[in-house]
């Protein structure tokens, strides 16, 4: 609009020329002309105007919502804010209290784990006394039945002992003691495989000998029976004649009155009948020491009593009577089961309760 042409400045006359008046209807042109470019120019200023108003004030709307929206969010912001503040401080209070717990914590852990070896040591000490205290009663009783067992003559106290420890020791489940168990075993099994070698047998022989020593016969023994049990005696026929029986008879009654032999021994023969039965009570207490003696687990007092009761025999009585023949025999075999017994030992047994006595 600045550069549209001014048609109202006066244009320039020449010096000595006179007026020539416009003509009327071109002027009138340029003035309608220049009031519609002034109309145009407000419309446009109008419009323009109005444009800018209308731009202002939606502005205006957007900047109030945003002022809002900002406010909201603030607001918002704020809120959020102090519910964090207050959430922050309660989780300084819950680390707080947490700290204090885990410091309790601690020390509880560290009195549970004093108290915990504290109890260790106490159940060291418990188990070594339990273990001791096992270890001196199982030697109590193996030696109380060993001393039984040597006094009786029998190994079944001494095993009943020896299992009952073999029990206790397994209930304990204590692994030193192993080496205890597997002694008490081999003693065991040693002890079972000796027991064929029991006293038992001779005690039976020694109790056949004292009834056979009543029926002995002595050397000089006279009667019918002690010449008759050397003497062949054939039974006769029962259709025999009156004249065969007669003659039998008078032999017998000859060869038992009268009798021919060798007299070795003069005081076995010059014994009076009294003395004869005190020599058979005599024999008769002699087995009986032998037996005591073999109860006792006196061996060396039983031998001596059986060789006494072997010289006897061989002295005082009739070596060619089957009965001193089988009394002899019954002597010789209790002899030597004397010879091959031997009192119960638990050597194995005592030298591992020792071990295990001195805590190795």
């Amino acid at each position: 609009m600045s550069d549209a042409p001014v048609f109202n400045e006066p244009l320039p006359e020449p010096a000595l020329r006179a007026p020539v008046p416009a003509p009327a209807p071109v002027a009138a042109g340029h003035a309608a002309a220049t009031a519609l470019l002034a109309r145009l120019a407000l419309g446009i200023l109008a419009i323009v105007a109005v444009v800018a108003l209308v731009a202002v004030l939606v502005l205006w709307q957007k900047v109030g919502g945003m002022q809002e929206q900002l406010a909201r969010q603030s607001a918002d912001a704020v809120a959020q804010s102090m519910e964090a503040r207050t959430l922050a401080r309660q989780a300084q209070e819950v680390v707080r209290d947490t700290a204090a717990r885990l410091a309790l914590a601690e020390t509880r852990v560290g009195e549970v784990a004093l108290q915990r070896s504290q109890l260790e040591e106490l159940m060291q000490s418990l188990s070594r006394s339990r273990d001791e205290n096992l270890v001196i009663d199982i030697d109590s009783a193996l030696r109380l039945a060993l001393q039984q067992a040597q006094v009786t003559g029998s190994v079944q106290p001494l095993l009943a002992a020896l299992k009952a420890g073999e029990q206790r020791i397994a209930r304990a489940s204590q692994p030193r003691l192993a080496p205890l168990q597997r002694a008490m075993q081999a003693d065991a099994d040693r002890l079972r495989s000796s027991a064929g070698a029991d006293n038992g047998d001779a005690l039976l022989k020694l109790d056949e000998l004292t009834r056979l020593v009543d029926d002995l016969p002595a050397l000089n023994a006279v009667a019918r029976g002690a010449a008759l049990d050397t003497l062949p005696n054939e039974p006769l026929p029962a259709d025999a004649p009156w004249w065969q029986r007669f003659f039998k008879m008078v032999r017998t009654e000859a060869r038992s009155l009268l009798r021919v032999g060798r007299i070795e021994r003069p005081e076995a023969v010059l014994l009076t009948p009294e003395q004869t039965f005190f020599l058979r009570e005599n024999l008769k207490l002699k087995l009986l020491n032998a037996r005591l003696s073999l109860l006792s687990r006196q061996v060396d007092t039983a031998r001596s009593e059986m060789t006494t009761v072997s010289s006897s025999l061989n002295r005082y009585f009739d070596p060619a009577s089957r009965r001193v023949q089988t009394a002899a025999t019954l002597v010789q075999q209790v002899q030597a089961q004397i010879r091959t017994s031997e009192p119960p030992r638990i050597d194995d047994t005592l030298a591992a309760l020792a071990t295990a006595a001195a805590g190795r």
